[in-house]
């Protein structure tokens, strides 16, 4: 079969701005029709819709996507007959019209694949025929192609199409979703833009890293220059210059990565549409409220938290929320709320998803865990309710009666630890059995440059990322103890393992000295951990390279940066070296109840 011409090379400038902008007009067009669903008598709103899908049929006709076209032009004519008020709404319409959106969706990404294999989409046409006649509509046909799944409806296609580009304005309008007083309107914004594609910023962001290391090795130089006998005054002129230099690249620095920051709400805007198909899959009344989703995160956040959110979405309305029924009979209200929220603390976005459901009983986690074989039932005695919550993260764990669809396979919140520690994250939860559950994710705003905390260990230098770090102690004699075998110390209400990070890297030629060193106490979610050093270099902006092949597996090493002087160092993994600690603990029994009375 040979190739649509539209991916010829005459026409690529033409395809890719066709993708681009009816990607766009669906995201909008998602949130119109949600909309729709909750007002129906609102004109203004349909003629938008029709204005939407009149543009989609317009410009696939000129492409010759003659699937995509037609199924536009009865969309078209549903919304047509209820603009001119010929055609009475009847909230059974929705499902069709979201059927028939997805099949849209799914054309579209063919266009953006390269791949036009004609869709079965005769009996969706036959359904908006029979809405537009103010017929019942049929059945859904066996033969035709199933809905996109919630979670695959949310995350972005695995591979990007050459016509990725992202708006350097960061003007992307963010979703407007529903709330307890229906807040209803878009924010119109009309900021003058142009595209760029995303791979050209990507390599504008590599060679800023480039020129801050640059930046980073002319200070070391600076530094290590004297300032006395006859070049005092040209060490003075090199100095201001170094200066001036310096404030550039920062601000340069800042303005590159700010190009490719875009609203979160890019990704919120999804979820209105997830939280109604799953209320209606579970007999449930559920109101997704959503906050900030203006708060901004660099691009390869956005594609990366998608799935993530998905998780914890669907099972705050499979599991969190009660049915109706039960919600009356506990005293609340029916319809249950799920609480979307984004904001910004410094570097980091916190991410917060609550809802008012059930709770989570820690003492019914501590049963399943025991019945499938996860913790013992003395580490069960002695766990606390924090620690309880913690196992829903542990790999095979469900509290699941049933399975779906949605969930009970015993997958999907141990793959969301893994996904957020992976960027530099951390997940937390909070609940009260019969109130509610919210789980916080705190994630830094750009993965390429961090903050970071430079330690010396023998005659190696390591970078810790700064958002890890707790607090710093010094080791004196008789702080640290030793409890079955295990180094620990006391810090003021805490019992934290200590970790040698030179034992731990087998760092050539270090010895440990233990009234010389420095604990950094490090944390992931409610973990902690000292890591064990010699000396403390200070604070330092560093730019993340990633390791080859040959050293990409080496545990507790998340990657490697360039110092001023041209040394290469890794970047500790605090993630995975509490990981690994916390699983070497807990196999044993001997130490963890000795901690418990320490």
């Amino acid at each position: 079969m040979s190739e649509h011409p539209i991916f010829s090379e005459e026409m690529r400038e033409i395809v890719e701005s066709f993708i681009v902008e009816t990607r766009e007009i669906f995201e909008d067009l998602e949130h119109d029709l949600l909309q729709l669903e909750k007002t129906p008598d609102d004109r203004q709103l349909v003629d938008k819709i029709f204005r939407a899908v009149h543009t989609v049929k317009g410009t696939s006709g000129f492409l010759s996507l003659e699937q995509l076209s037609l199924l536009a032009h009865h969309f078209e004519d549903v919304l047509n007959r209820l603009r001119k008020g010929t055609l009475a709404f009847e909230p059974t319409m929705m499902d069709v019209l979201f059927d028939a959106f997805d099949l849209m969706k799914q054309l579209l990404q063919q266009v953006e694949t390269r791949n036009l294999q004609p869709l079965p989409i005769g009996a969706a046409i036959e359904r908006l025929q029979a809405i537009a006649e103010g017929k019942p509509a049929p059945a859904r046909s066996e033969s035709a192609p199933a809905a996109p799944t919630p979670e695959a409806r949310t995350t972005p296609p695995a591979t990007a199409p050459a016509s990725e580009t992202a708006d350097t304005s960061r003007s992307t309008p963010a979703a407007s979703a529903p709330s307890g007083n229906g807040q209803a309107a878009r924010r119109d914004q009309s900021t003058e833009t142009i595209r760029v594609e995303v791979r050209r910023l990507d390599n504008l962001m590599d060679l800023v890293g480039e020129l801050v290391l640059g930046r980073n090795r002319l200070l070391q130089l600076l530094s290590e220059l004297s300032t006395d006998g006859d070049n005092a005054e040209l060490l003075r002129e090199l100095a201001d210059t170094t200066t001036q230099i310096d404030f550039i690249t920062t601000e340069l620095q800042s303005a590159v990565m700010h190009t490719r920051m875009v609203q979160i709400g890019r990704v919120f805007n999804k979820f209105p549409r997830l939280v109604r198909d799953l209320a209606r899959e579970f007999d449930k009344q559920i109101e997704l409220i959503i906050e900030g989703e203006e708060t901004e995160l660099d691009k390869s956040l956005i594609e990366e938290i998608s799935d993530p959110l998905v998780h914890l979405i669907r099972n705050a309305a499979d599991h969190g929320i009660e049915d109706p029924e039960t919600r009356r009979a506990r005293g609340k209200s029916p319809t249950g709320r799920i609480r979307l929220a984004a904001s910004q603390e410094g570097n980091h976005i916190v991410i917060e998803i609550e809802d008012d459901g059930a709770g989570i009983d820690p003492e019914k986690l501590k049963a399943k865990a025991l019945e499938k074989g996860l913790i013992t039932e003395k580490e069960a005695a002695e766990m606390s309710d924090r620690e309880a919550l913690e196992l829903i993260f542990r790999a095979g764990f469900s509290t699941a009666q049933r399975v779906s669809k949605v969930s009970g396979r015993g997958v999907g919140m141990d793959v969301v630890k893994t996904n957020i520690t992976k960027l530099n994250g951390t997940i937390s939860v909070h609940s009260v059995p019969g109130q509610g559950t919210r789980f916080t994710l705190k994630l830094p705003l750009t993965l390429a440059i961090i903050q970071s905390l430079l330690v010396r260990v023998g005659e190696e230098a390591f970078a810790i990322p700064l958002h890890s770090v707790i607090e710093v102690v010094g080791l004196e004699p008789g702080t640290v103890y030793t409890i079955k075998g295990r180094e620990v110390i006391r810090l003021r209400d805490a019992v934290i393992p200590l970790l040698r990070v030179g034992e731990m890297l087998q760092v050539p030629g270090w010895t440990y000295h233990p009234e010389r060193a420095y604990a950094v106490i490090v944390g992931i979610a409610h973990h902690r951990l000292g890591l064990i050093v010699d000396d403390l270099i200070g604070q330092k902006e560093i730019v993340i390279k990633p390791l080859g092949n040959y050293l990409k597996k080496v545990p507790g090493v998340a990657g490697s940066t360039i110092l001023g002087d041209g040394r290469v160092i890794m970047i500790l993994d605090v993630g995975e070296l509490v990981r690994m600690e916390t699983q070497r603990l807990r196999g044993s029994e001997a130490f963890q109840a000795a901690l418990v009375t320490a």
